[in-house]
């Protein structure tokens, strides 16, 4: 393992999410959901779309897929990890995941509304190879840089990942908004180039970090082949570990009730805005980019405030913004409204996610070998989490026929999760002071 905090291993660290995130700005936030949206609503049927051969309200059937896929990525994801640690090669992994998410964006270009069956499995199978890479590319973390360090390159990487999905998603947007200028005469075709140039951008900018980065952790010879237990007996193991480990386990907690609603605003937030508020995709993609362009300023500027004030304070402010940004989308009428409140979901998103993983990494005890099995419980948790709430968010929307609900539940997401970081400040006063 080369020496800690090499500036240019972290670099082509966050190229990674530089990489992967134009999948998560396109695919999941902004032209798919909008035009998925728009060619599953029509005259004769509404809402309503058929399934191989089963109803379903559409966004909810969209929602649905996500939660599939996260859950088939829980089941498989400790399997893989245990088996990276063991054999330290965790990058081969990162690669898997990334050609197989990457093809599969290629694929929704053939996505039309008579071929929706093909369009949901190639969006699962998009959403699987995404999450697979992200717990490889998490756990490289601790190995790259130094606890002092960790806030800062973590954030590093979200800015990155905004960075470079907002470029794509301006490339995008030009097939978008200005299709004649490449004589495209087919409505659905500039969408559909979009996913096309994903799956290319997400495979091509990440041989930056497979060129670059260690091939994982030298374990292969620390670990005895006759006791390597399954990828759910490090789990367990993990969790084992966790009994003395008092701090993790409340955080974990905290975590795993903030990320139900954090991970579901994110993955929802396109198709209520195209819904609830018909702004189209022109206007959709111009608030999802002011969300991913302020999303920078706010991982950096949490990862500061973390050093002042401490992870654990910062997180407790930032989950309580989320409780009053969910009570206020249950209220708005308008796309002025909707701006606004996009603004301030950028400015606690990014941050959010950034100083969670880094807080996290922060709790891991030194000298660990097994850091993926440990950034497997950790994405096992958060991926449980994403399972809960969008089917949640999914099925109060069919139950209720009215979205907004929806959002109404995931305040109380976020509120189960605030409790429990006021509790962690008891068990973490130097997390809390900084």
């Amino acid at each position: 393992m080369e020496q800690k905090n090499d500036k240019k291993v972290i670099q082509s660290w966050a190229f990674f999410d530089w990489a992967n995130s134009s999948y998560n700005l396109v695919i999941t936030s902004t032209i798919f959901p909008a035009y998925y949206t728009i060619i599953t609503t029509t005259a004769a049927h509404g809402d309503q779309v058929t399934f191989f051969g089963l109803k379903f309200t559409n966004t909810a059937l969209s929602n649905y897929a996500l939660s599939l896929a996260y859950l088939m990525m829980v089941i498989l994801l400790p399997i893989l990890s245990a088996t990276a640690d063991y054999r330290g090669n965790k990058k081969i992994f990162m690669k898997i995941f990334t050609y197989i998410g990457g093809i599969a964006c290629m694929g929704l270009f053939f996505f039309k509304l008579d071929t929706l069956e093909l369009g949901i499995i190639c969006f699962i199978i998009a959403a699987m190879g995404y999450i697979g890479g992200v717990l490889f590319n998490n756990s490289y973390l601790p190995e790259i840089a130094t606890k002092d360090q960790q806030d800062r390159v973590s954030a590093q990487g979200y800015a990155y990942g905004y960075i470079g999905s907002v470029l794509l998603q301006l490339i995008c947007f030009i097939f978008v908004l200005k299709p004649e200028l490449f004589g495209i005469t087919d409505g659905s075709l500039p969408a559909r180039m979009s996913f096309l140039l994903v799956g290319i951008w997400w495979i091509g900018f990440a041989q930056i970090s497979f060129n670059r980065l260690p091939a994982g952790s030298p374990n292969y010879t620390a670990i005895n082949k006759n006791v390597v237990h399954s990828g759910f007996g490090e789990l367990a193991k993990v969790w084992r570990q966790l009994k003395s480990m008092k701090v993790m386990k409340r955080f974990l907690i905290a975590f795993f009730f903030y990320s139900m609603g954090v991970q579901t605003v994110m993955l929802a937030a396109a198709g209520f805005g195209e819904k609830t508020l018909h702004l189209g995709t022109s206007k959709l993609i111009a608030v999802i980019l002011i969300i991913q362009l302020v999303a920078i300023l706010g991982a950096i500027w949490m990862s500061k405030l973390a050093k002042k004030i401490g992870n654990v304070s910062v997180l407790i402010l930032v989950v309580g913004i989320w409780v009053m940004t969910c009570i206020a989308a249950y209220f708005i009428t308008n796309e002025y409204e909707f701006y606004g409140l996009a603004a301030v979901v950028g400015l606690i998103m990014g941050g959010i996610q950034s100083l969670s993983r880094s807080t996290y990494s922060k709790f891991i005890p030194e000298h660990t070998p097994d850091t993926a099995s440990f950034f497997s419980f950790y994405d096992v948790t958060e991926k449980l989490a994403v399972v809960i709430g969008l089917f949640s968010f999914a099925y109060i929307e069919e139950q209720t026929g009215n979205m907004r609900n929806s959002v109404l539940a995931l305040a109380s997401f976020f509120v189960l999760g605030l409790i429990f970081l006021l509790l962690l400040r008891k068990v973490a006063p130097k997390m809390v002071k900084g």
